[in-house]
């Protein structure tokens, strides 16, 4: 049978722009369909606009401490709309961008929605496009949870277009996103609460992690409600109060962020024609090769129950595309996969936790920390940093590591090589840093 293309991609996020690309690069004849803006969730709503706001909040942050090396007070402004205005021209740069890169590849961007008629064929606004190989790659959105007058709050996705800053934002959720909201918007001005249903913020990083972020953003004056759940939203006498646990605690609010989680954009895709299957959480199933039920057809990134984090949908693209027209069989290592969360503190991991190691190897498991104020700071209300090394065995070889400070991100990201290729203890101790930097407390754990 002769197709249309070699490869039909839906979705221009990270995961659908890697693979489209380097497919084309083998010579494969490629169409990418997208419905909204190019780019997906990580530039257009997620890690792009974000990182900007809180290079923007950081700004806030140094003019409080700024006194202490020199420089005199004076009265600053900021504008929120006129800083929105400069985030998406700067997007639309980025959007520019992978529409040149598309087009000098030779790759056709096909604009709608698309859905399954059978196993090769794609229909988009009543138009039948046939492939060989089909690759899904169409993200995520994020949940509300089913409570009485959640249609008040907002997603993420709606507060990079707020068109003014709140004077009460209540945050529900402790993960990463609300974790960082809270951050930026605290340093903008706001009084921030965070609800989130466990002891401590940031399910799933390490709890020493978990609880350094929380102990800073303390700090700074955001305000979190643990263990908790919201019943109830209401709208009162032109505000929003918050109806919190059993014992029905009020918490007013001028906006809410809903920051509960994210689910796969799995619906309305047809994929039942095709005869994909979906895992229990609506997930995308897939083998090590991100091959799906079907022969043919592939998935890639937040719609698949693989971590959801952009590096990782960019390298299972590039895969993908390696194995099936690259003739280069590749798969993906999930074990060492760092992650991050850019609020200040700064919080960022890779490897096993400690509680995880110890439930996989055991007594054997030792742990270095050490909790330090650096040394290049004039200002004693700087962050307390925190390190921490989780090691295995009489080798002491290196499971994790975890950190909570200036640079955490860069620094772990650094790590996350030297851990992937077996690095011990003694090989860090016996390493050389640069003074004076964070980093070389890494170096010198005891």
């Amino acid at each position: 049978m002769t197709f249309d293309y070699d490869l039909f991609v839906i979705g221009a996020g990270p995961g659908g722009l890697a693979a489209a690309k380097k497919a084309a690069s083998y010579g494969a004849r490629v169409a990418i369909a997208e419905k909204e803006a190019i780019g997906g969730t990580c530039v257009n709503r997620g890690c792009v606009p974000k990182k900007l706001i809180v290079q923007a909040a950081d700004f806030a942050l140094k003019n409080q401490i700024a006194l202490s090396y020199g420089w005199s007070d004076c009265k600053t402004y900021f504008d929120w709309t006129k800083f929105i205005k400069s985030v998406d021209k700067h997007i639309d740069s980025i959007q520019d961008s992978y529409l040149k890169q598309l087009q000098e590849a030779g790759i056709e961007l096909i604009r709608g929605h698309a859905s399954f008629t059978d196993a090769h064929t794609i229909d988009i606004d009543g138009r039948k496009y046939t492939a060989d190989k089909i690759l899904i790659a169409v993200g995520g959105y994020a949940v509300k949870p089913k409570i009485s007058g959640i249609e008040y709050a907002l997603t993420s996705r709606e507060m990079f277009h707020l068109p003014y800053l709140p004077k009460r934002l209540v945050i529900i959720g402790g993960g990463y996103i609300g974790v960082e909201f809270a951050s930026m918007m605290n340093a903008f001005g706001c009084e921030v609460t965070v609800i989130d249903k466990d002891e401590t913020i940031l399910s799933g990083f390490d709890i020493d992690i978990r609880r350094g972020v929380q102990q800073g953003l303390s700090k700074r004056g955001i305000r979190f409600i643990n263990n908790s759940m919201v019943k109830e939203i209401k709208y009162l006498e032109e505000r929003l109060l918050l109806i919190v646990g059993e014992s029905r605690k009020t918490v007013p609010a001028d906006t809410i962020l809903v920051a509960v989680g994210r689910a796969p954009n799995t619906k309305n895709l047809g994929l039942e024609k095709a005869g994909v299957e979906l895992e229990q959480k609506g997930t995308i199933k897939i083998d090590e090769y991100n091959r799906t039920t079907v022969e043919n057809i592939f998935a890639v990134g937040d719609c698949t129950s693989s971590p959801q984090l952009t590096p990782v949908a960019k390298a299972q693209g590039n895969a993908f595309a390696n194995t099936i027209f690259g003739k280069k069989e590749q798969k993906i290592n999930y074990d060492e996969v760092p992650s991050a969360v850019f609020s200040r503190p700064e919080g960022s991991g890779v490897g096993l936790t400690e509680a995880k190691a110890r439930e996989k190897f055991g007594d054997s498991v030792k742990f270095y920390r050490h909790h330090f104020q650096p040394l290049s700071s004039l200002t004693n209300e700087s962050e307390q940093a925190t390190m921490k090394l989780i090691v295995e065995g009489d080798s002491e070889r290196v499971l994790g590591a975890h950190m909570v400070g200036e640079n955490a991100a860069d620094i772990i990201q650094s790590l996350a090589v030297a851990i992937r290729k077996g690095i011990t203890k003694e090989d860090l101790d016996e390493s050389i840093g640069i003074h004076p930097t964070v980093g070389e407390e890494f170096l010198d754990l005891s």
